[in-house]
This record gives C-alpha cells, sequence and structure tokens, in this order.
C-alpha cells in the first residue's frame, strides 16, 4: 500500500503521460495547485515509486513514466469513478450484422483507439422460419432464416424431379419441427431423425438435414475491426516492429479471437496491460474489454486496444457501455 501523497503522484504521472506522451518531472508535479509538497520531497517520493517498479526513469530524462506495474495498481486503486459514457449508438430494429459495425465505429470514434467486437456464435441462434423452394424440377433450395436476422441458403439436386407435394411437405413439417430450436442443440439432429414418417418423407428429410447441421460446422465466429488508422494517427508507436505483430495479429483474425475468448470468461471489465497480455503482439499495448449478452450466458466481447498509456477511465467506461446496448439489443432479439 502507497501513502496517500503517494498515490497522489503516481496518478499525477499516469494522467500527465496519458495526455502528453513525455515523462512527467518533479517541476511540473510541483506546479500541481493540488500537489502540497515541495521539489525535494516530491523527488524522494518518485524514487520510492520507482523503487517499488510503480515508475520507470526513462533514458536521462528528469521526468518518470508509469510502469505496467503501476497502471495495473492506478487501474484497480486510484482510477476515480467516472458517470457512464453516452454513446449515442440507436440499435432498435437493426440486424446483427449492421449493429456489430455501429457498435464498433463508434467505439473507434470515442475513443481513438483499435476497436474489436466479436458477434454472438451462430450456435447460439435459433431457428426462426424455413423456406423449401423447388427451383427447377431437380433442383431445391432450403432457406433458413435464425432468430438475428442471418439468412442461410443450401442448393440440392437430385437425380430425379421432385414432387411439388413434397417439398411442400417438408417445408411445413420442419418448420413445425425445428422453428424455436437453437442451431447449436444436440436434439436438432434427432429432430430431423423421426421413425414415426413414412420411409420417403424420412429420406426425403435426411436429404435435407445438412442445410442444418453444416451450417454450424462450417460458421467462424466473426470478429468486427475499425479504428487502425486513428490508432496510428493517435499514438506514436516507438517500436515498429510491435506495431506489425498486432497488425499480423488481426489479420490472423483465429488469433485475436482466442485473445477475446478469454475475455468472454470473466464477469468485470476485463483489463490487461502490457506483460500482463501473454501474446507477445500485445505486450506493450493495453486491451480493455467487457462481455455483453443474457442474462445468464455472455455471447460476445467488446474491447479497444491502445498504447499502455491510453485513458483507461474513458476506455472501461466507453466499452461498459457499448456492452450494456448491445446485451439490450440482443435480448430482444433472442
Amino acid at each position: 500500500m502507497l501513502t496517500p501523497r503517494q498515490d497522489l503522484l503516481l496518478s499525477k504521472v499516469v494522467d500527465g503521460f496519458a495526455r502528453t506522451g513525455q515523462p512527467v518531472g518533479s517541476k511540473t508535479l510541483a506546479a500541481d495547485p493540488e500537489v502540497t509538497a515541495g521539489p525535494s520531497t516530491i523527488r524522494n517520493e518518485l524514487a520510492v515509486l520507482e523503487e517499488r517498479g510503480l515508475l520507470a526513469h526513462p533514458h536521462t530524462s528528469a521526468g518518470r513514466v508509469p510502469t505496467d506495474a503501476g497502471y495495473r495498481y492506478y487501474v484497480d486503486r486510484l482510477m476515480p469513478e467516472a458517470p457512464r459514457e453516452q454513446l449515442g449508438l440507436s440499435l432498435v430494429r437493426r440486424e446483427v450484422d449492421d449493429a456489430m459495425r455501429e457498435t464498433t465505429e463508434t467505439l473507434s470514434q470515442v475513443t481513438n483507439l483499435l476497436a474489436l467486437v466479436t458477434a454472438p456464435p451462430i450456435a447460439t441462434t435459433t431457428i426462426r422460419h424455413i423456406e423449401v423452394l423447388l427451383l427447377q424440377p431437380q433442383v431445391l433450395m432450403v432457406v433458413v432464416i435464425t432468430s438475428t436476422g442471418g439468412v442461410s441458403k443450401k442448393v440440392f439436386t437430385f437425380d430425379r424431379p421432385v414432387d411439388a407435394g413434397l417439398a411442400d411437405w417438408a417445408g411445413s413439417y420442419l418448420n413445425e419441427r425445428l422453428v424455436g430450436m437453437g442451431l447449436g442443440a444436440r436434439m436438432l439432429g434427432s429432430r430431423l431423425n423421426d421413425v414415426s414418417l413414412p420411409a420417403t418423407e424420412r429420406a426425403f428429410v435426411t436429404e435435407l438435414a445438412p442445410a442444418f447441421l453444416e451450417l454450424v460446422e462450417t460458421a467462424d465466429d466473426t470478429l468486427y475491426v475499425d479504428g487502425a488508422h486513428r490508432l496510428l494517427s493517435e499514438y506514436r508507436f516507438q517500436d515498429v516492429s510491435q506495431l506489425n505483430a498486432l497488425m499480423e495479429m488481426l489479420e490472423r483474425r483465429v488469433s485475436m479471437l482466442g485473445v477475446l475468448s478469454t475475455a468472454l470468461g470473466s464477469r468485470g471489465t476485463y483489463v490487461r496491460i502490457g506483460i500482463e497480455n501473454p501474446q507477445p503482439a500485445l505486450q506493450s499495448l493495453s486491451l480493455v474489454a467487457a462481455n455483453y449478452g443474457l442474462p445468464q450466458r455472455n455471447l460476445g466481447t467488446v474491447s479497444v486496444i491502445g498504447p499502455t498509456r491510453m485513458d483507461y477511465s474513458r476506455a472501461i467506461r466507453t466499452v461498459r457501455e457499448a456492452a450494456h446496448e448491445l446485451s439490450r439489443f440482443v435480448e430482444e432479439l433472442y
């Protein structure tokens, strides 16, 4: 634990470095009206904070900068409470894709950081409606509309003409049996394998089963990204190789989805600062994330990535508010 004066000085260094990107010296701190100690006392306190690993003394500069441990102490103990951030998101009556894109763009605009939002996995959606359409005598298409507004289509080609009455029956039967079921539900396959059906109808339903079963197997979790240009223009990165590693990680979406899946398991706001990130590409950066979803289940993650000197208070407020708005949105859908 630090003394109240050390807490104040650490907060001032964090705030000053975030604002200017320059090391904060004792003279600057002594000129702050909230700091009542003299320059020599301030220098001694800064030295103590440096010994404790919370501040660093870069090169020959007279000023200090926060270390990753210093930022962690600040986030956990010193960061002031702030009112909710009003993002002005308008997600009502939107498709999932539009809602995710608007959230990502708004998040990046407000924070000037790289914003990432993961969409709900398709396995969590339910079937809303099914159409079985006869395109040609031997060609049939199954259209599946999900609870999130997603539409999938699968075309089947048969060796002989399909009876139009059988196609109409299949549409009605599949809606009766499958509407309301989750695409990831274990019972989906058994619902399609109905032993009580006559042989012809049962064989036909079996032929159409891949329209539902393969939908989950082939689906990828979707990652929405915005703000790389803002991140580059707003902050000067001293380590260009680190920046390149981040860009490569974004190109390999699977790697970034893996990072965010870790955040998905957390209850509160997920903050990883610098070396706390196990991925080398993120070890000079910070990640702030919050989950959205249903009361009993997280469905996706809202996050921002930026330099360790980011404005943590604003980043945390913003991702929390975006997650809150997306939770309201998906509750209406589901």
